[in-house]
């Protein structure tokens, strides 16, 4: 079948979101598309193409030898129109990260700097922790992210800027039949004795499970031994179905059927924020980012830490100051 004389620049951008996720869901959802409307463009591509892209089954997507081979020129189509806008004045859409599908913080200053700059293209990410996604920042194949900037090791802080943006009280997610999902809050002391799920193994979120180490230390709570990279609700869900064990999370962790999420209180530990993006990018919609990020920041108080507040020094020294 001879090869289409055109392609539509977004259906490469939808077949790559598949052949970088694999999930049509989690795809969908990083380019702020209907999952029947991105299938759809994979289609179209497909007939275009007269080549089957993926292999589909109910449990993974994966490229086929011909979706392998199209990905490196995609990706370089792609890179040459967003160079051709920039040379002309037009800037490339800003690719973002929002770590997981369903966490507020993100995704709040993302629709705020969207309202701020409606000409520009701010484009979603979940690249599930900003271990990963700063090596990305560095390397340039993402712009911003959220997360804990002091987890980061330094050499990655240093190709980096950040900007305080919320300290957000830490939760537990539960099976509803768990002994401690009866309590409207869950003390600390009430975890002794627990094995909690903290992202341990997970080489996206180290940061994460040594927030959770530092936070454990002392009360006798244990961290879970390492598992398979987890990343959305479906793998959580699976590592609770095995394994019953608690979950480390932030308040607004989206609730999974069959659990519940419960603030931890005695004290209240914070998750510390910032946005995060490479040293010396400039882009309008950086700078609509980071006006959005101050504003739902203040309209929201997420920098006021609670009085009775834990957070780990560094943290809490790093949170203090804009760099």
């Amino acid at each position: 079948m001879p090869a289409p004389a055109h392609l539509d620049p977004r259906l490469l951008r939808a077949f790559v979101a598949v052949a970088e996720e694999l999930h049509f869901t989690r795809a969908a959802a990083r380019l702020y598309v209907a999952q029947q409307a991105l299938s759809r463009d994979v289609r179209r591509l497909e007939r275009e193409l007269g080549a089957e892209l993926f292999v589909r089954t109910t449990r993974q997507v994966t490229p086929t030898a011909d979706g392998e081979r199209l990905l490196p020129y995609a990706r370089r189509v792609l890179q040459a129109q967003d160079d051709l806008l920039a040379a002309f004045g037009q800037a490339r859409p800003l690719l973002v990260d929002l770590n997981s599908p369903g966490l507020a913080t993100g995704r709040l200053v993302l629709e705020r700097a969207r309202s701020l700059a409606p000409e520009q293209e701010l484009m979603a990410r979940y690249e599930s922790g900003l271990t990963h996604a700063a090596g990305e920042l560095v390397a340039g194949r993402l712009d911003a992210s959220f997360g804990r900037f002091a987890g980061l090791p330094a050499a990655l802080r240093a190709g980096l800027g950040h900007q305080p943006v919320r300290h957000e009280p830490m939760a537990v997610v539960l099976p509803e039949d768990h002994p401690l999902a009866r309590l409207e809050r869950v003390p600390l002391s009430a975890l002794a004795g627990e094995t909690v799920y903290a992202g341990a193994g997970n080489p996206r979120t180290p940061e994460w499970t040594d927030l959770a180490h530092r936070l454990f230390e002392g009360r006798g709570i244990h961290v879970a031994s390492p598992v398979p990279l987890a990343v959305g609700e479906e793998e959580f869900r699976r590592i609770m179905d095995k394994t019953r064990n608690p979950i480390l999370a932030v308040e607004s962790f989206p609730a999974m059927p069959s659990t519940v999420v419960r603030p931890l209180v005695d004290p209240v530990p914070l998750s510390p924020v910032s946005l995060v993006w490479r040293k010396g990018l400039v882009h309008p919609a950086l700078d609509a980012l980071r006006r959005a990020a101050v504003q739902v920041a203040t309209e929201n108080g997420w920098l006021e830490a609670p009085g009775e507040g834990w957070i780990p020094a560094a943290d809490a020294a790093v949170m203090s100051v804009h760099k």
